[in-house]
């Protein structure tokens, strides 16, 4: 009994993220969950109490793909100007099939200063992909591929910032070209 219901809470799950990322926390009623995750309303309030409780889920969700994506990336042997220029490469290039923009910066605009328990969420999933991409940037300084007189705990802050601020410009319409002209001007840096 618990496999059917695990697979129909995680397809929700995916379906909810998935409404939450194109239209907002606050703009997506219980009605339009209900229609993305083809489930009732006493379904969805049944196994995840809430609507907030179903967001925090979803963010999750999507915190927890884009990060082990982004660890994959960070703990391969590519050198470290290589791993940087392929993050940026994902905000120039996004999932055609997915939303536009990024959950993550959508919810720390909407939310981030109002709900604390998002808001702890967000500053948790921040600080593990600065820890992931200091630590690249690190290892690329100790292999010679960025300059050793570099700061790897800000250029991994400005990356973290520069692909939410091409996500935002994507979000607003930007088309490739201007994202890949930011990609490139963000790869100076490095």
């Amino acid at each position: 009994m618990a496999r059917p219901r695990m697979f129909e809470e995680d397809r929700a799950v995916e379906a909810a993220m998935r409404a939450f990322w194109d239209a907002g926390y606050e703009n997506t009623s219980t009605q339009a969950l209900c229609a993305a995750t083809g489930l009732g309303r006493s379904s969805i309030y049944n196994t995840f109490t809430s609507k907030h409780d179903l967001f925090k889920k979803a963010l999750r969700h999507y915190m927890d793909g884009r990060n082990t994506r982004l660890a994959e990336l960070m703990d391969s042997g590519l050198p470290a100007r290589e791993k940087v220029g392929t993050v940026l490469g994902w905000a120039v290039e996004p999932d055609p099939e997915e939303p536009a923009g990024c959950l993550v910066v959508n919810s720390l605009v909407e939310l981030g200063p109002h709900d604390p328990e998002v808001s702890e969420l967000l500053r948790l999933d921040n600080d593990k992909r600065v820890r992931m991409m200091r630590s690249a940037i690190e290892q690329g300084m100790a292999r010679g591929e960025i300059g050793a007189g570099k700061d790897a705990l800000a250029l991994a802050h400005f990356l973290v910032a520069t692909v939410s601020g091409m996500r935002v410009a994507a979000r607003g319409g930007a088309g490739r070209e201007t994202l890949a002209s930011i990609a490139r001007t963000a790869m100076d840096a490095f």
